[in-house]
């Protein structure tokens, strides 16, 4: 398995080395990759935010070098999909496929004894490795460690103290790297984890294919551990595991507690004897006690999840309307530079009226971002798991399907992609299955939309403001029958199911600044350049769909709209959707919409800008209120409509780039063919429910 980068280097200009970047969850690896490379991936305080491989440059004086960054594990005996890539990966370059020159190894400073027991098995391949010490700012006092005992006793080519969080040291890693190199001189890495004896019932087993033969004995004995037999001799396989066990091992465990008793002796010999009588309870762990105890903890999640919905709504009304004011503005100065025409129109009614009005919820995407991002730098995110995974097995989910599906709130696709480190098939494809139903960022326009214009904006129970208290709801909404959902299909999905919980709580950090905002304009990036595309296709297409064919008004006065393309295809629609409450507008906006279901929103502008035909842009949130049915004389739209019809974008299925990832992580067309059609049924039968039912208790 060969980075895709190879073959490439001589015509950039780089060297033919290249550097591995390896280490636990957790550890900052992704932070130091983002510093040496100056890239800008994803970092956070929970593990397995890396999931699939990544390729960066690291620059020094006079060369240039690809760096690859991989997810982080534990060891090199995988348990989830994103620890497979990691085992495969170290397989190939054992077994010489372009190995690369070095290895860094990325250790928390805090916690030695865990995070060397992947350094001791990387250095097992004879690739020089460089152990880059993070997180020093969190020891009192970086003088209490021999560096220079841990670096002999382990064999490694340096070890380097360094704070991602402080970029500090990140120089010194560049020169240590750099000069493994290219010297001449290796170091030799020691192989004394394991007796002569272990080593000698092991040797029927070794892989002849690695170059290394102590790899080929840690990893006959890995095999052993995991009851694989590697030569597919399974009476020798067996002998040479009774054979081992009669001497007194679990041979289950073995490596494991060879490779720990190793360590914690080199630990102990490094570190000085400090006479602790009493231990201190940290203040991770205080907080600990309130934030993830049994009752408490749950409330206070749902607490915090109400104050960001809220907030979403509540905060960005300000610069929502000062986006706005901008758009009409621009709006009027093409009206005014530009003489009339066709041209004109579609910059007006199409461009500026489709893809400005998604602009104007930039704020609240940003807000939730920040929000979300806040939870996992902070370490709150793996408390969140921690503490839910009893109730989410219940359920048929996984302690670790909460990042995905507190992903899902920004956007479904990196959270499909985060059920990698779910170990358990059953439970990763379940967490897929109903990970869309989980209010993304594309919705929140829909729904703002709606409650600002048909909400009224009223206290209730004196605290809760309703159309706040509305947004929530709909959030919840999508949670709440995930979960219902999940514990239906995983009692048909007939796939094996065996996994274990196991996670690191890590203590409660401060969140890096520039992390924070790097990850926000990410994030505000991605919806303004990915979504604005496809809404600035759409909106010209839509308009011309809008606008022709032309009639003449003079013998018509129906408005012109009604007769053109859109128009005849709203309409054929509307049997269908008038259940619900939908006219033919909202039916055009559900067909674009399946594209993106943000593009709803431009689809009406669009569809509004192109009927009205002024001199300016129209306000949405007023042409939806004021507009009237030309059969009944009623108002076309109602709260009983806008309700229905955020209740259909909970569970619609309307974003294909969705279902091509589910594609993609399934291997299948199967499933996401299944999730279009549970999610379209859902839907239509939640709108219709919402709707009728309304109409049955009188409401409007």
């Amino acid at each position: 398995m060969k980075p895709h980068f190879l073959g490439k280097k001589q015509k950039s200009g780089l060297k033919s080395d290249w550097v591995a970047l390896v280490g636990n969850p957790n550890s900052g690896k992704t932070a130091i990759f983002n510093l040496l490379t100056g890239l800008n991936q994803k970092v956070s305080n929970y593990p397995g935010i890396t999931v699939e491989k990544k390729v960066g440059t690291i620059y020094t004086e006079n060369d240039a070098y690809h760096i690859l960054d991989l997810p982080g594990t534990y060891s090199l005996s995988p348990e989830s999909f994103d620890e497979q890539i990691v085992s495969d990966q170290v397989l190939s370059w054992a077994s010489g496929e372009d190995p690369p020159s070095v290895i860094i190894s990325v250790v928390d400073a805090s916690n030695l004894s865990r995070n060397l027991f992947l350094t001791s098995q990387l250095i097992d391949l004879d690739i020089p490795v460089v152990i880059a010490l993070n997180m020093i700012d969190r020891l009192e006092d970086v003088k209490q460690l021999d560096l220079k005992a841990l670096q002999m006793e382990l064999g490694v080519e340096a070890v380097v103290p360094l704070s991602a969080k402080f970029n500090r040291g990140l120089d010194e890693l560049r020169t240590e790297v750099l000069s493994a190199i290219t010297s001449s001189e290796k170091v030799s890495h020691p192989f004394t984890w394991m007796t002569q004896s272990l080593k000698d019932r092991l040797l029927p087993l070794q892989d002849k294919q690695f170059l290394s033969p102590k790899f080929s004995t840690a990893h006959a004995l890995r095999m052993l551990s995991r009851n694989i037999s590697p030569n597919g001799n399974e009476s020798q396989f067996k002998s040479i595991r009774k054979s081992i066990s009669n001497l007194g091992f679990n041979v289950n465990i073995l490596e494991a507690t060879l490779r720990y008793e190793w360590i914690d002796k080199i630990v102990r010999s490094i570190q000085p004897k400090i006479e602790q009588p009493i231990q201190k309870i940290s203040r991770s762990e205080k907080w600990d006690y309130l934030l993830t105890h049994q009752w408490i903890g749950p409330f206070i999640f749902v607490g915090i999840l109400y104050f960001i919905f809220q907030s979403i709504f509540t905060w960005a009304t300000i610069p929502m309307d000062w986006i706005q004011l901008g758009i009409n503005q621009i709006s009027s100065f093409v009206i005014t530079q530009m003489p009339p025409g066709m041209l004109r129109d579609i910059l007006v009614e199409g461009i500026i009226g489709g893809v400005g009005t998604i602009i104007i919820f930039l704020p609240q995407i940003i807000i939730l971002s920040f929000f979300l991002t806040l939870m996992e730098d902070t370490g709150y995110m793996a408390r969140v798991a921690f503490m839910l995974d009893r109730g989410m097995t219940k359920m048929g989910l996984h302690g670790k399907s909460i990042l995905p599906l507190m992903s899902g709130y920004a956007c479904a696709i990196p959270g499909i992609m985060s059920t990698r480190t779910i170990d358990s098939w059953k439970e990763r494809l379940v967490t897929i299955l109903i990970l869309p139903l989980m209010s993304c960022s594309a919705r929140l326009p829909v729904y703002t939309l709606l409650i600002s214009a048909f909400i009224p904006p009223l206290t209730v129970g004196g605290y809760f403001q309703l159309q706040g208290l509305t947004l929530v709801i709909m959030y919840f909404l999508g949670t709440a029958v995930a979960l219902i959902l999940a514990k239906v299909f995983s009692l048909f999905i007939k796939e094996k199911a065996s996994s274990s919980f196991v996670m690191e709580l890590p203590p409660y950090r401060i969140p890096i600044a520039r992390s924070v905002i790097r990850h926000i304009f990410i994030r505000g990036k991605l919806f303004l350049v990915n979504a604005g595309k496809v809404i600035l296709a759409i909106s010209i297409v839509l308009w011309f769909l809008a606008s022709f064919p032309k009639v003449d008004q003079t013998i018509s006065d129906v408005n012109p709209i009604h007769q053109s393309y859109a128009g005849k295809i709203g309409h054929a629609m509307e049997p269908v959707i008038r259940p619900l409450g939908f006219d033919w507008k909202i039916g055009i906006g559900l067909l674009t919409s399946f594209a993106a279901r943000e593009v709803m929103v431009a689809t009406m502008a669009t569809i509004y800008n192109v009927a009205d035909a002024g001199d300016e842009t129209v306000n949405l949130k007023n042409a939806m209120r004021n507009d009237i049915d030309e059969k009944t004389g009623a108002p076309a739209y109602t709260p009983l409509v806008a309700l229905a019809l955020m209740v259909f974008y909970v569970f619609a299925p309307q974003c294909m780039a969705t279902f091509a990832i589910v594609r993609q992580e399934t291997n299948s067309w199967k499933w996401p063919l299944f999730m279009v059609a549970y999610m379209t049924v859902l839907a239509y039968f939640g709108a219709l429910v919402v709707y009728q039912g309304g109409l049955l208790l009188g409401f409007s």
